[in-house]
């Protein structure tokens, strides 16, 4: 009944078959014969039992309850061979292809199975060398948090995105309310242009008509002085002459 359930079995990272916790154990009287069998154990065994609380620590164990019952699955302890390095990466070929997981570009699907996978190979060498598995898990941690700033970045800069077109739509309505405003007030200074060269126009032609009237009327009072002038003339010669 042990191995009937697992809760995710399309994960990438090797894990153990489920077991059953009981909820209400008794204390039990063998308790002292296990505590000296555990002194007695050999060094293999510690550096073991040490390797599953490392793994434990990386990778928790899951537990979900069904019928009442507890249940927990832990990774596995189980050291990695060629071989299963060379099934993991068929597995992550072969899922990344039915899942249709993009090859460029941010894809969701890519993302959590390559995490998977880099999960899985934690654990396998983190049962080989502790240290080093430690050392995968800080890589791994900052590139989560890595991953995580940049999408803050990206949701930020979309909501400042959002503000900027928000604005400019505003900022577009205002201008496009002011080129009206504008165009208006170009037409009414082309009517204003337009009467005042009408304006100037028979202003022209009245200081034109005024100058020939002027002009007129000035060789017109020329030519009677001039004549009145002849007349005189004539009148003086006619009274000298007679005295001579």
């Amino acid at each position: 009944m042990a191995e009937r359930l697992i809760p995710s079995p399309n994960t990438l990272v090797k894990y153990d078959n489920p077991i059953l916790i009981t909820k209400h154990e008794l204390p039990s009287t063998s308790g002292d014969g296990d505590a000296a069998s555990a002194k007695k154990g050999t060094l293999a065994a510690e550096q073991k039992h040490e390797t599953e609380e490392i793994l434990n620590t990386i990778l928790p164990p899951k537990e979900w309850e069904e019928d009442g019952q507890l249940w927990r699955q832990q990774v596995s302890t189980t050291p990695a061979t060629r071989l299963d390095v060379v099934n993991l990466q068929e597995q992550l070929d072969m899922r990344l292809q039915q899942r249709q997981a993009r090859e460029t570009g941010i894809c969701p699907v890519r993302r959590e199975l390559y995490t998977q996978c880099f999960d899985e190979i934690i654990r396998q060498v983190t049962i080989n060398c502790a240290e080093r598995g430690l050392l995968l898990l800080r890589v791994r941690d900052e590139m989560r948090m890595t991953i995580e700033a940049y999408q803050a970045l990206y949701c930020s800069s979309i909501a400042f995105g959002m503000r900027k077109a928000l604005q400019a739509e505003q900022g577009k309505s205002d201008l496009n309310q002011e080129v009206d405003l504008l165009k208006n007030e170009k037409q009414d200074l082309e009517h204003q242009i337009t009467e005042l060269k009408q304006r100037a126009e028979q202003a022209d032609r009245r200081a034109a008509e005024t100058r020939l009237a002027e002009e007129r009327k000035h060789t017109e009072e020329i030519a009677f002085l001039k004549k009145t002038n002849q007349q005189l003339k004539a009148q003086l010669e006619g009274i000298i002459a007679p005295k001579k």
